[in-house]
C-alpha cells in the first residue's frame, strides 16, 4: 500500500519570531509546532508573517518569505531597489538591511560556520569579527554601491532582459540593476529587445574600457545584430558544445590589478567587484610576506592573478607553479605571465596534477578553490609539503571552515583571518585565511 503524498504547505502563512541569521541569505524561525523555517526578507528579532515558498508537512525545514513585518528591527530600511522583495528578483538578499547590519550579519554567519565546522572561535582564527567593506562601498543607508562588473541577464519569452527570481527559473524583468557597475549599466541592455535569446552576459572590465556581451540563443534562434550604447565585443554560446565563440571584437577583456594588466578570455573567471582583485592580492601578500628566492604554488590559479603577484615579489631566483583546470584560463595565465621565466602553469585538476609534479617541498601556497572548497585529500597533500605559510582565499565560509579543520588535522593553525564584503546586498563574503605550521604558534 502506497503512503499518501505529504501535503504541500506552499502559500501557508505562519506568524513567527525571527531568530538568528543562517548561511544562505535567510534567518531561522520556528512554527508553533517546532518546524524550522528559513525566512528571507526578514531580520533577527523581528516578528513577521512568513509565507511558505517551498516545503511540505513533516519536512526537515520549510522555506518562506516575510510578507508582512509585525515588529521591525532597528536595522530594517525600505529596500532601495524597486525589484527587491518577496517573489521578486533573487539577485540580492539584504536590500532591506542597513549596510552596517549586512556586514554584521555576514560576520555572524562566518563565525557560526567556523565554530560548527572547524571548532574555531574568532579569536582562535585570529579574526576580530569585523567584515571590511571595499574602498568606496561605505555608503549611508538607502544608497547602494554599484559594484557588479558582470551581470548575467535572463531573457523572458517576449525578449525582455531581467534577473531570475530566488530559486526559480522565472524571470523578473527590470529596467535597471542598482548593483550593476556603471560600465555594465551604460551598455543599455535592459532597454533592448532580446527576442530569441535565453541569456545575455554583460561584462565591464576594471582598469580598461573593454566591454563584452555573451549571448546564449534559444535553440534554433538566430543571433541579433547587436547595437548597444557603447562599443562592445560580442561572443555567443554554442548550443551544441556549450563553448563560447567570438562573433566580433576581442575574445577577451583586459583587467588591471596589482599594477599589471591581465587578459581574461571569453567570460573566464575574474573577481566581480572592481576593488576585489587588488584587495585580495594585498591581503594575501601581507599574510604570506614572500621572500626573494622562495618556491610557491598557486592552486586554482585562474588567469594568474596571485601567481603574477608572487612572481613579482619572489625575484629572479624564486619560482611559481600554477595549476588550473580551465583550458582557456591556462592559455590566458601563460600569456599574462610570459615575462616571468620561472613561472610554470599546468592544466588539470589540482588533485590530479599536484601529485604528478613530484614536488615534495614548497615555501608558500596560495589556494583559491571553487565554492565547494579543496577537500580533505588535497588539503592532506598540501599539509605534507611543509610550507611556512599558506593563504586560503574562500568565497564560501562553510567550505573554508571544513578545509581549515582538515588543515588542523595536518598540523596547521590559522594565523589570521580577514573577511571582506565584496558582494554588497547579497549574502556572499570573501575570506582570506593565513595558515602556518602549528608548532610555530605554540
Amino acid at each position: 500500500m502506497q503512503a499518501e503524498p505529504k501535503k504541500s504547505l506552499v502559500g501557508v502563512d505562519f506568524e513567527v519570531e525571527v531568530g538568528p541569521v543562517a548561511h544562505g541569505g535567510h534567518c531561522i524561525a520556528r512554527t508553533a509546532d517546532g518546524q524550522v523555517l528559513f525566512v528571507r526578507h526578514a531580520l533577527p528579532g523581528e516578528r513577521v508573517v512568513a509565507r511558505v515558498t517551498e516545503g511540505e508537512e513533516g519536512a526537515r525545514f520549510l522555506r518562506a518569505d516575510a510578507v508582512e513585518i509585525l515588529g521591525a528591527s532597528k536595522d530594517r530600511i525600505e529596500a532601495p531597489c524597486p525589484f527587491a522583495g518577496p517573489g521578486r528578483c533573487g539577485g540580492c538578499d539584504w536590500q532591506h538591511a542597513k549596510p552596517g547590519a549586512q556586514r554584521r550579519l555576514k560576520g555572524e554567519v562566518v563565525a557560526e560556520q567556523l565554530q560548527r565546522l572547524a571548532g574555531l572561535t574568532p579569536e582562535e582564527a585570529g579574526w576580530d569579527g569585523t567584515v571590511m567593506p571595499a574602498e568606496g562601498d561605505k555608503l549611508p543607508a538607502g544608497e547602494v554601491p554599484a559594484w557588479r562588473t558582470r551581470v548575467q541577464y535572463a531573457v523572458t519569452p517576449d525578449g525582455r532582459a531581467g534577473l531570475r527570481r530566488h530559486r526559480s527559473h522565472e524571470v523578473e524583468p527590470i529596467d535597471h540593476c542598482m548593483i550593476a557597475a556603471p560600465g555594465v549599466s551604460e551598455l543599455g541592455i535592459e532597454a533592448r529587445d532580446w527576442s530569441g535569446m535565453a541569456s545575455v552576459d554583460a561584462i565591464a572590465a576594471t582598469g580598461s574600457q573593454d566591454r563584452m556581451v555573451i549571448l546564449e540563443p534559444r535553440p534554433g534562434a538566430r543571433l541579433p545584430l547587436v547595437e548597444l550604447d557603447k562599443p562592445v565585443s560580442v561572443m555567443r554560446v554554442d548550443e551544441k558544445d556549450g563553448g563560447i565563440h567570438r562573433v566580433h571584437g576581442r575574445a577577451f577583456v583586459r583587467e588591471r590589478a596589482d599594477g599589471r594588466t591581465h587578459r581574461v578570455g571569453s567570460g573566464g573567471f575574474w573577481q566581480v567587484h572592481p576593488m576585489a582583485a587588488d584587495t585580495l592580492v594585498t591581503a594575501v601578500m601581507q599574510g604570506l610576506l614572500p621572500r626573494k628566492g622562495e618556491m610557491a604554488l598557486d592552486l586554482y590559479c585562474g588567469v594568474g592573478l596571485f601567481a603574477g603577484a608572487l612572481a613579482d615579489r619572489l625575484g629572479d631566483q624564486g619560482a611559481v607553479l600554477g595549476i588550473e583546470s580551465g583550458k582557456r584560463a591556462v592559455e590566458d595565465a601563460r600569456h599574462n605571465l610570459a615575462d616571468f621565466d620561472r613561472v610554470r602553469i599546468e592544466q588539470g585538476k589540482v588533485e590530479s596534477v599536484l601529485p604528478r609534479t613530484g614536488i615534495t617541498e614548497v615555501d608558500l601556497i596560495v589556494l583559491d578553490p571553487p565554492r565547494a572548497g579543496a577537500g580533505r585529500k588535497t588539503v592532506e597533500h598540501l599539509a605534507g609539503l611543509g610550507a611556512r605559510r599558506i593563504a586560503y582565499v574562500a568565497c564560501d565560509p562553510a567550505a573554508l571552515a571544513r578545509d581549515l579543520g582538515y588543515f588542523r588535522d595536518g598540523g596547521y593553525r590559522v594565523r589570521t583571518l580577514r573577511v571582506f564584503d565584496l558582494f554588497p546586498m547579497t549574502h556572499h563574503v570573501e575570506c582570506v585565511a593565513i595558515l602556518e605550521p602549528a608548532a610555530k604558534g605554540s
